[in-house]
């Protein structure tokens, strides 16, 4: 089967998601245009070369509604004849874009493509896509499940419960991922990846403290809970958790004859790919099972993995992950996750896969694995081989 390499990669600085942040003011198209038209500038490559770029968007409404990834496309001046799609597989939208994308080329239906993504959260809210008065689950769903599915803070809570996480464990997660952001920032890790020079991630709080997480009051707390889930004791707050975001991420991906033919150095090639579902009222655990089921595809196993990212939509999430598989902290989340650097919903997968990229090049690693928690108990996997 033909070989599905990474030349390129890049992002935005991630901005808060709100009026007045850093990225609040630039439409998403154009925000994920600036970004594509970054990565074939530094490729060097003539966009018409490109036979698809995927897109992964969450909140497919407003600004972001009508197939946006084809809009950025146009907005970018690529050629007409550059077709594009938008995906969504919540949180992993722009993860699975990239292994599309890949996958794609492996099967020989592509040369070249670009897999990114966008989220502008402040311009259009999470929940924006689900109409007044509309059940998006519909009645079987509900059936199956009694009482009805549940929120994610809510299953991060349960997760916390059920793995014996403690708040003062939940909160001193979230510090260490802002101090290795801003360690990161500090001796310029990010400088490379990031396409706005001279901005960084916004919501990296150096200033932090253990004292500052503590205070923070549970953010989910809904008494009508109490009785269903009684093992919950409310150790979530905004504090050990993802905030709201905006940003975008892009990679140019194709096969290695395409990257010979245009003088490309191949950087990582696409060794692994899994997709896992598991209990929606856990909702956050299938990057357990994903993990294993990458690794099994693989034929690698967790020591031979140099770098692992996990999404830290919670600080929960990741932890049990880590209790469950047992990899050490120095291999993980390097240079600090979303916690810190921000969870731009459609955006994610592919920014987390591009700072995988830049920190296994810089620490010399060979094998990286990534994966992301979904809405609806659903993870992506993806091992990628620095080349």
């Amino acid at each position: 089967m033909r070989e599905a390499v990474i030349v390129e990669a890049v992002r935005t600085p991630v901005g808060k998601g709100k009026p007045g942040g850093l990225l609040h003011a630039e439409h998403p198209v154009d925000l994920l245009a600036r970004t594509l038209k970054t990565l074939v500038e530094r490729a060097g490559i003539d966009p018409a070369e490109i036979d698809d770029v995927v897109g992964g968007i969450v909140t497919q409404a407003g600004d972001q509604a009508l197939n946006a990834t084809r809009s950025a496309v146009l907005a970018a001046g690529f050629p007409e004849s550059v077709p594009a799609t938008t995906v969504d597989r919540q949180c992993g939208s722009s993860q699975q874009a990239a292994h599309f994308v890949a996958q794609g080329v492996m099967s020989g239906a592509y040369e070249i493509g670009i897999a990114c993504g966008v989220e502008s959260m402040s311009r259009v809210p999470m929940g924006a896509a689900v109409l007044p008065g509309s059940d998006p689950f519909g009645p079987a769903l509900n059936g199956r499940y009694p009482g009805g599915l549940i929120g994610q803070g809510i299953a991060a809570e349960r997760i916390a419960a059920k793995w014996r996480l403690g708040r003062e464990e939940l909160d001193a997660f979230a510090y260490e991922s802002h101090m290795r952001a801003h360690a990161a920032w500090e001796n310029g890790e990010f400088d490379r990846e990031v396409a706005w020079p001279g901005r960084r991630d916004e919501t990296v709080r150096p200033t932090t403290s253990a004292a500052a997480l503590a205070g923070l009051k549970p953010a989910y707390y809904e008494p009508s809970y109490e009785e269903r889930f009684p093992e919950i004791d409310w150790r979530v707050t905004a504090g050990n958790a993802s905030p709201i975001n905006d940003g975008a991420a892009a990679l140019l991906i194709m096969s290695r004859a395409a990257a010979d033919r245009l003088g490309l150095r191949p950087r990582a090639r696409f060794h692994g790919f899994a997709v896992a579902g598991d209990d929606p009222l856990m909702m956050l655990t299938a990057v357990i099972p994903a993990t294993r089921k990458v690794l099994a595809r693989s034929g690698l196993t967790l020591d031979d993995v140099d770098l692992f990212e996990v999404n830290e939509a919670f600080s929960s999430v990741v932890l049990a992950w880590q209790r469950e598989l047992g990899v050490d902290a120095e291999r993980l989340n390097v240079r600090g996750g979303a916690i810190a650097i921000g969870h731009p919903l459609g955006a994610s997968g592919a920014r987390i896969m591009t700072t995988l990229l830049h920190a296994l090049e810089d620490r010399g690693g060979r094998f990286g694995l990534q994966t992301m928690c979904e809405a609806g108990g659903l993870a992506n996997a993806t091992v990628l081989e620095r080349l």
